[in-house]
């Protein structure tokens, strides 16, 4: 056995690791509800802040993964959490989607149209204009803090990779010279917030992703076991070249052959 069976906490990313886009991954279904029955508690996490809380549980729910409120959690939330601790009162210019928009409000972050600012935020935005960007970059020239909800560069979408958070970023900073202060995977205050939020130490949680750069560093940095599934961004032979600090403790082909491992099918 490989320890995971020992473990109290699973954290999911969600595309490419339980699902594709809108396909879910059989096995992940299998493995989820066989993790249930075993007492395991669940916590899916997306750097996807493009949508709320509550469209993750909707899309959950079609899915069949049956989740509960309180085991959804996207880096949108950690950041919208810090602003509530560490920067309580300030003024935020927001580059987001109109859901995004919502959970920003309805936490009582107070937004601005653009004009002032005292912190700008960016993130993965379907609905970008142009008008967006040059607020953005025009306030942080201006001396407006810059923060980001997560650093991906592509969402996997069923159609192929399309620009993410960390592209949109990338522009801010290549217009601003600033780069932003990241939340969501891999950083700390992702992992501290997971913990926090359901008690359970680091020691016994366990996080399952498709990319190296943000799922399984999340693991790396803060100590928890870091398993990669094959099933999205991250291809075998990107092993070869993988740095430490990104380099998974377990690799599976998918969350089936995990299942299959622990208890004794796959549901493929």
């Amino acid at each position: 056995m490989t320890g995971l069976e020992n473990k109290k906490l699973f954290v999911f990313d969600m595309d490419g690791t339980i699902y594709l886009g809108n396909r879910v991954f059989p096995a992940a279904l299998e493995f989820i509800k066989n993790l249930r029955k075993s007492g395991k508690r669940i916590l899916f996490f997306t750097n996807n802040a493009s949508h709320s809380r509550e469209f993750y549980l909707s899309k959950l729910e079609r899915l069949g993964f049956e989740p509960r409120e309180d085991e959804i959690m996207t880096s949108g939330d950690v950041t919208v959490e810090y602003l509530l601790k560490y920067r309580a009162g300030k003024t935020v210019y927001l580059v987001g989607t109109q859901e995004l928009v919502g959970v920003f409000k309805n936490a009582g972050v107070p937004l601005t149209d653009g004009s002032h600012a005292d912190i700008v935020v960016t993130s993965f935005d379907t609905e970008l204009t142009y008008e967006k960007m040059k607020n953005a970059c025009q306030l942080i020239m201006r001396g407006s803090e810059y923060l980001s909800t997560h650093p991906d560069f592509n969402c996997p979408t069923e159609d192929g990779f399309i620009p993410d958070s960390g592209a949109i970023s990338a522009f801010v900073t290549a217009s601003t010279g600033v780069t932003p202060t990241y939340f969501g995977k891999p950083y700390a205050t992702a992992i501290d917030m997971m913990c926090s939020y359901t008690g359970v130490s680091k020691e016994d949680a366990v996080v399952f992703g498709d990319r190296l750069y943000t799922d399984i560093a999340l693991g790396k940095r803060a100590g928890v076991t870091a398993v990669l599934v094959l099933t999205g961004e991250t291809k075998k032979a990107d092993l070869a070249a993988c740095p430490p600090e990104q380099t998974p403790d377990m690799v599976y082909e998918s969350l089936g052959a995990v299942g299959l491992e622990m208890f004794g099918t796959s549901n493929k």
